[in-house]
Parts: C-alpha cells; sequence; structure tokens
C-alpha cells in the first residue's frame, strides 16, 4: 500500500475529515531594509480595490492581485494604541479555513490578543488546501492560486502603504500553514525577520511527508502533482525548507507540535457539529502524532546545522484549537524580537 493510501485509511478509521494536517537558543534576526520588497518590474502593480472597517481594530481589504487573477481577501488587525510605524505579522489557516474569515480571528481569538501589541496583523482568507504557494499548472478543483507572488510581492507594498508599516515582517501558520510558514521564508529570506510553525511540517520531499502533502490537498478536492509536479521533482525540493537551511540562519524561529496524547483540554472541550467527540478526539490525535514526527526531524536537521530556534514541543495535545490558542502567547516573545 502506498504511502498516500496509508494515510488516507488512518483518517478514514478516525472518521473524521483532515481539518489542516499540513497545516531552546534564539537567534537574532538581520536587518531588514525599510520598506517591503518591490513588485517585479515585469509584473502588473496590485491594488487595494475596497476597505471596510468592521471594528476599530479590525479592517478586511479586498486587493485586486494580477497573479490571482481577481479580488483577494485580507483581514488587518491594528492595535488599540501604539505608535506607528508598524511591524506585520502574516497569519496563515490550515487547510479547514473558510473562505468569509481567517480561522485565526475567529478561532484562534487573534484580535484579542493583538489588541495590546504595537504591530499590524495580516489575515488571509481563502487559502484551504493550497499550501499558499505558486501552482505550476490550473486545477479542476482549486484553479491556479499564486498565493507566494501575492503574498510576498504584490501585498507586503500595501500594507505598508495603507498601514503604516516599517517593512519588517514575521510569518506564523498552524498545520498546512506552518509548512508554507517555512517555504516562503526559505523563498524570501530577506523579507522576514521571524518565522513560526504550529503543528506543521516544514520538509516536504520525503515519501511520507509528500504523503501528508498530497492528503491534505486532496482532502479540499485538488491534485498536489498541480502543485508541485509529480513525486520527487524539483517543485518539492524547492518548497522543502531543509533543501535552504541557510536562509534560516540568524532568523527568530519558533517551533512547536504535541505529542498527539490526549489531555485536559481535550476532554473539557465540546467539538463543532455532529461529529462523535469521540471521533473528534481520536481523529486530532492521530493527526498531532504525525506532525509531531515531522516537526522533531525538521527540529533534529536545525540543531544538526547549528540554527538555533526555540522549542515549543508540548508533551501532551492534540490537533485542535485549544492548544494553538495557547501556543501564541508562547511564541510572541521569539518572533517579536525582529519586529
Amino acid at each position: 500500500m502506498s504511502v498516500t493510501k496509508r494515510l488516507v485509511t488512518i483518517l478514514a478509521v478516525t472518521g473524521v475529515a483532515v481539518a489542516g494536517l499540513i497545516a531552546p537558543a534564539v537567534g537574532v534576526a538581520e536587518a531588514v531594509p525599510r520598506t517591503s520588497i518591490a513588485p517585479d518590474a515585469k509584473h502588473p502593480v496590485a491594488k487595494i480595490a475596497l476597505t471596510k472597517k468592521l471594528s476599530a481594530l479590525r479592517t478586511d481589504v479586498w486587493v485586486n492581485s494580477p497573479s490571482m487573477g481577481g479580488k483577494v481577501k485580507v483581514s488587518v488587525l491594528t492595535p488599540r494604541s501604539g505608535n506607528g510605524p508598524r511591524s506585520t505579522v502574516y497569519m496563515l489557516d490550515g487547510a479547514g479555513g473558510t473562505a468569509e474569515v481567517s480561522d485565526w480571528i475567529t478561532k484562534g481569538k487573534a484580535g484579542e490578543f493583538f489588541a495590546s501589541k504595537n504591530v499590524n496583523v495580516v489575515l488571509p482568507v481563502g487559502g484551504a488546501g493550497t499550501f499558499y504557494t505558486d501552482w505550476i499548472r490550473r486545477d479542476r478543483k482549486l484553479g491556479k492560486p499564486m498565493w507566494e507572488t501575492f503574498l510576498t510581492k504584490e501585498l507586503p507594498p500595501l500594507i505598508d502603504a495603507r498601514f503604516n508599516g516599517t517593512g519588517r515582517n514575521a510569518v506564523v501558520g498552524l498545520s498546512m500553514g506552518g509548512q508554507s510558514a517555512f517555504a516562503l521564508a526559505v523563498r524570501n529570506p530577506k523579507l522576514y525577520t521571524g518565522i513560526a510553525s504550529l503543528s506543521g511540517c516544514p520538509p516536504v520531499s520525503a515519501p511520507l511527508n509528500e504523503g501528508y502533502v498530497r492528503t491534505t490537498v486532496g482532502r479540499a478536492g485538488g491534485d498536489a502533482t498541480n502543485m508541485w509536479g509529480p513525486f520527487g521533482s524539483k517543485g518539492w525540493v524547492s518548497h522543502d525548507p531543509t533543501s535552504n537551511l541557510d536562509a534560516l540562519r540568524g532568523k527568530n524561529i519558533f517551533l512547536s507540535a504535541g505529542s498527539g496524547a490526549i489531555g485536559p483540554l481535550d476532554l473539557d472541550t465540546r467539538p463543532d457539529g455532529d461529529v462523535p467527540k469521540e471521533a473528534v478526539t481520536a481523529s486530532g490525535s492521530a493527526l498531532e502524532l504525525l506532525t509531531y514526527r515531522c516537526s522533531q526531524q525538521f527540529a533534529w536537521q536545525l540543531r544538526a546545522n547549528g540554527i538555533a530556534f526555540t522549542d515549543g514541543f508540548r508533551f501532551i495535545g492534540t490537533h485542535s484549537w485549544q492548544y494553538w490558542r495557547r501556543d501564541l502567547p508562547v511564541l510572541w516573545p521569539t518572533i517579536s524580537r525582529g519586529l
């Protein structure tokens, strides 16, 4: 049985679809320019099409994106008080993120946490199953997303101009978004001073880890071959942070996952929808065990190459929001150092 089929079997036994799988010393962040990386001269310029102030601290922004071929929505959180200009934190959802609003807002309580932090927080909407990357071919279900171009070239100058940004950025992702955060960082090392992955699987070019990715994209109805090509191709290697670990030197890095062991937070939480609590807990345990193994593998590679990071691994914890909410204040001292 293939790796991907084994993964699908594991998930099928739990009876729950993947909600977000693929998704201590501290380094000193390198300096970055005052302004973010500008769009390529040959690339059409993105523009803000619409803004909507939803509260004193949240503005939804629709961007006309040439790379994405239409309007892309992001939510921007600003602090309750604090002097500008401000640095920016980009926060990426897992594969279960909705098309209306980032799960970091509705489930992660990011608005409450960042209200007292003097940073802008940018939360893209609608990236479920895409790994926030540039796809090489059009997919019948997911189209041809170009998230990397949007997030690294088109969006930062607009955010800095409209929300008084400094050009200094960090990127945080959970589950699928955790892999994306590290892939974006090694491919665009001048853009980010800090990177954090919660329950993600940063390395993707090994057979089992590729199986995670293919399963995640498949749950969204897509084919990962349209994303990075066939197994073992250059696309997979180039999006594996272990292929360019030197790009992470000097960054403020946070890496975490739980062991999959069920804890009090799991017992006290009621699941959404009609799925039995036992099935949700079993699924979250299995998924977190897989991301724990993968994240530990990545941590070992960082240590072996002398790259400092903050270890946020937990002895208990499943693949669920009650743990990621608690990780947010834990990761903040690390990534805030470069902002």
